[in-house]
């Protein structure tokens, strides 16, 4: 018996608080482990990665955060698919299980001093599980939310990205936290684990708040598409196109604010607890403005708040670079991290349910889970490695704001032919 047949077909009204919650703890806990390994990415390199010059061990370390995004697109293919024929639920329910099961190797992995060249490849496979997880989260719980509360689609889409916000703001809080309370050395020692280790606990709350939750009225009305895939890539192609464009500047942004703390004490020569409480103002604002963003697009429409963003982040970033790296001080990092943050939070708050409307919802949450993947694969998951390699080739320190200027530009062409096809 299939889903649709054995699915209550009148679950009753959805819990606004509960759908919320159940569908964005998993993909906090994503993004909080993706935080956690940007934040300390110098202290995994000396654990997992040790090689007689630290640029080296950074960039292996960087490596292996963006080999394991290469895996999502994978995790987007097979987990939508999964979705779009099964049910969201069950979908939601194997990530947050996968995601659960790279955190612990991360948490209790011996370091490479311990077991030698099995520390960085078992880390490795670790990201690659996570990734192939994180890789069906996104549009699986998008797809969830606005198809249970599709008259609200642009305030509760926005909170998949306001959590995003607020795992940021949950890593900066540890990052800050353990450069007050542990030295170097501690951290270097153990220090680390222990936000990968909190991690572990969100797991099952979200897993049990899963549990209990229906699937939405309209997906379960609706006959799935016996081969979903073949009708996305057939027929679809377009879409998904516009739809990884629309992603391209707001996985760029949000790899570049885990950039931050490198960027900052590497290249700015900045003290970790300043690069932190950048990252963690970065939180708050993405924590805080994201939904009240989302809010605002039901009254005035999405696409002037999209515009208007775009534009900005194009006319501003490189005098913001040029500010800070000409006098990097904590007050000028402070103001670029909190731009970035705040033009980021009023794009990001109307691409999920934008994206949403583009797909129908046989392909939704395999469409959506595809373009936000392959964007974040190529455009953000390798965005530190990018900027730490053009920072070393070009000699400028400004090479961040140029990537971020080449990513508004081609997203602004994808907004453009969005736009003209949900007319």
């Amino acid at each position: 018996m299939s889903l649709h047949t054995a699915a209550p077909l009148n679950p009753g009204k959805p819990h606004l608080h509960k759908t919320l919650f159940a569908t964005c703890i998993g993909n906090a806990l994503e993004w909080f482990d993706i935080a956690v390994y940007g934040f300390f990415a110098r202290y995994i390199a000396h654990a997992f990665f040790p090689t007689s010059d630290a640029s080296v061990s950074l960039l292996l370390t960087f490596g292996s955060f963006g080999v394991s995004f290469l895996i999502r697109p994978l995790g987007a293919i097979v987990l939508g698919n999964y979705a779009d024929q099964h049910g969201r639920k069950k979908a939601l329910l194997l990530s947050i299980n996968l995601m659960m099961l790279g955190g612990a190797v991360i948490t209790f992995m011996p370091t490479y001093a311990t077991i030698g060249l099995a520390a960085p490849l078992l880390i490795l496979l670790a990201r690659l599980v996570q990734g192939f997880s994180a890789g069906g989260e996104f549009g699986s719980s998008t797809a969830f939310l606005v198809e249970h509360f599709p008259e609200r689609k642009a305030f509760i889409a926005s909170w998949q990205f306001a959590t995003q916000g607020a795992s940021t703001l949950l890593a900066s809080a540890f990052g800050l936290g353990l450069t007050q309370w542990l030295s170097e050395s501690e951290i270097q020692s153990w220090g680390w684990r222990i936000p990968f280790a909190f991690g572990l606990l969100i797991g099952p709350l979200g897993i049990y708040i899963r549990r209990h939750v229906h699937e939405s009225a309209s997906f379960v009305a609706q006959t799935p598409d016996a081969a979903p895939l073949k009708r996305l890539l057939g027929r679809q192609k377009s879409l998904i196109a516009l739809a990884i464009g629309l992603m391209v500047i707001s996985t760029a942004v949000n790899y570049m604010l885990n950039y931050v703390p490198t960027y900052a004490t590497q290249n700015l020569h900045l003290s970790g607890s300043v690069a932190f409480s950048a990252t963690l103002l970065a939180g708050v604002i993405l924590t805080v403005v994201t939904p009240l963003m989302g809010w605002w697009a039901e009254r005035i429409g999405r696409l002037p708040l999209m515009w208007g963003s775009l534009l900005l982040l194009i006319v501003t970033i490189y005098p913001a670079f040029h500010a800070v790296v000409a006098n990097p001080t904590s007050v000028t990092l402070m103001l670029l991290v909190g731009w970035m943050a705040l033009l980021k939070s009023i794009y990001f708050s109307t691409v999920p349910s934008v994206m949403a409307d583009l797909f129908p919802i046989g392909t939704r949450a395999s469409g959506m889970a595809i373009s936000y993947n392959v964007a974040v694969t190529v455009f953000g998951g390798f965005a530190p490695l990018i900027c730490t390699l053009l920072i070393d080739w070009s000699g400028t320190r400004l090479a961040p704001g140029y990537y971020l200027m080449a990513m508004s530009v081609l997203s602004g062409v994808a907004l453009l032919y969005s736009q003209r096809r949900l007319r």
